[in-house]
């Protein structure tokens, strides 16, 4: 008996090694050959309408704001006024420089007296050398004193017009800021005027594609509540800088002869087409993940394995993906089969011989 089962044991571990020396059948896969193909690029993109110019409105001094006029959405005037501020400290101010350019000018007109006696006795002999210069230097230090006051008479003047802020060109207010009765610092906003000198669609767009985008572009962009309103526009500005949270740059599309229905603040998607020169694009099942990155196998037509390459992604649909770098023309892609391969694995390509 024990002879009989060490035999049966051995005949086992014989069984079991033959089997693992049986090497595993390649996996049956799909793939394509990678063809660099000219196609034109579309961008679609959501954005909004803002004004082609908008400034800020703000006071040049501080103060208690006496009065805001401004409404949101309000349509303003050249020269409408917008806001103003308690002025009863720069009209005192003003007061006093008036006061005391009155003074500056009755001493320059005493001083201008005593310098003409001075200079009448000088050429009769009945004065000195010394009061004659004396009288000059003191018509000098009153006319210099005229100018100061004139001067400080002027910078009053400013401040008394500073309380008061006007609209510089015709426009509609697209925001609003602090209510009367509060203490505002000079350049702190009141209004936001959008001019009615043009509008923009603004986008905000992936880097890839500001990249692939050629500076002129032109663009349709249409409402999206109602896509029968539509203008036509081109690319004015892009942002030189990034958004530092979406990672995304801020194009600007001036329209040409937007119609009334895009008002401001107006959502729109934007549409365009661009050649982005040849392109690589692969059936959207060849893709996968490796390293946490997009990624597709890769065939080797010798060794018949395959191995795992990280690959940049453009865009991608449910049907197609369009790769920026990582392959090149005339590689062969796994396009079906790709979830259960691993580095080294041999494959046999469906539809050739076994």
């Amino acid at each position: 008996m024990v002879i009989a089962g060490a035999a049966s044991l051995l005949l086992a571990a014989c069984e079991r090694e033959a089997a693992s020396d049986v090497a595993p059948a390649p996996r049956p896969v799909r793939t394509t050959t990678i063809e660099k193909r000219e196609s034109p690029t579309p961008f679609v993109f959501t954005g909004h309408v803002e004004a082609e110019d908008e400034i800020s409105v703000a006071f040049r001094i501080s103060g208690r704001l006496l009065a805001n006029n401004t409404r949101l959405g309000e349509r303003v005037e050249a020269g409408q006024l917008l806001a103003q501020l308690e002025s009863q400290n720069e009209v005192n101010a003003l007061r006093q420089a008036q006061a005391a350019l009155a003074a500056a000018q009755g001493q320059l007109t005493q001083a201008r007296n005593h310098f003409e006696r001075q200079q009448t006795l000088l050429a009769q002999g009945w004065t000195t050398r010394a009061n004659f210069e004396t009288a000059t230097q003191a018509q000098q230090t009153a006319q210099s004193q005229v100018d100061a006051a004139e001067a400080q008479l002027s910078a009053a003047h400013d401040h008394v017009n500073f309380t008061e802020v006007r609209a510089d060109a015709p426009g509609k207010i697209t925001e609003t800021g602090p209510a009367a009765g509060e203490v505002i610092q000079a350049g702190q906003t009141i209004a936001r005027i959008a001019r009615q000198d043009g509008r923009d669609a603004v986008f905000e767009v992936p880097a890839q594609l500001v990249r692939a985008a050629p500076a002129n572009l032109q663009v349709t962009v249409s409402l999206t509540d109602d896509p029968a309103v539509t203008a036509q526009g081109r690319i004015r500005q892009v942002a030189a800088q990034a958004n530092p949270v979406t990672r995304t740059f801020e194009v600007r599309v001036g329209l040409s002869d937007p119609p009334a229905a895009m008002r401001l603040g107006a959502t729109v998607i934007g549409r365009a087409e661009a050649s982005a020169g040849p392109m690589i694009d692969i059936p959207a099942t060849a893709l996968t993940r490796m390293n946490q990155q997009p990624a597709v196998w890769i065939l080797d037509p010798l060794t018949k394995t395959v191995s795992a390459r990280n690959v940049d992604v453009l865009r991608f649909d449910q049907a197609q993906v369009i790769i920026s770098r990582g392959l090149d023309a005339g590689e062969i892609v796994v396009t079906a089969g790709v979830q259960a391969l691993h580095p080294g694995q041999k494959v046999r390509v469906l539809g050739s011989e076994p």
